[in-house]
């Protein structure tokens, strides 16, 4: 292991390499685990994926599993915290919550978002990025970006 994960973002079914790229990029920027959940819209080794995260893949924690039921097995062996599930259609704001180290953070797919039946079995762990109503949703690795450091925030600031 390179590194004990701060925070374990997830991306479930993820369809753009460049996105989970980013997101790979951003993990290892803050001592995060990335977690692709399958079915995934590219390959492993897709050019795209790899050119986003650029040279960083060797100083990454990530791991790809083959579905939902099989990621929570892996993070309850983990040892990791607290889940948050994001959504557009979410009330509550990212900002109304205390974040702790070990916590996952969900993000669905760019085109559907997270499941209904996995949202629906979390309401009270459900959070939005708030935006104006002429953006249907924000991009994926961004939104990962933003989520995580307003945690590293709330731990002062230090990765």
């Amino acid at each position: 292991m390179r590194y004990v994960p701060r925070l374990h973002i997830v991306l479930h079914e993820p369809e753009i390499p460049p996105n989970a790229g980013n997101v790979g990029r951003t993990s290892v920027a803050i001592a995060a685990k990335m977690w692709l959940v399958r079915p995934l819209g590219f390959q492993i080794d897709d050019y795209y994926l790899r050119r986003a995260g650029l040279d960083y893949w060797d100083e990454l924690e990530w791991e790809v599993v083959d579905s939902w039921a099989h990621l929570q097995g892996r993070l309850a062996a983990s040892g990791a915290g607290g889940m948050w599930l994001f959504s557009a259609k979410a009330k509550k704001s990212y900002l109304d919550v205390t974040y702790a180290e070990g916590d996952v953070l969900v993000f669905g797919k760019e085109s559907q978002g997270l499941p209904a039946e996995i949202t629906a079995a979390h309401p009270d762990r459900l959070l939005t990025i708030p935006s104006r109503p002429q953006v249907r949703s924000l991009n994926v690795a961004n939104c990962a970006a933003i989520v995580a450091y307003e945690a590293i925030r709330q731990w002062g600031g230090t990765v």
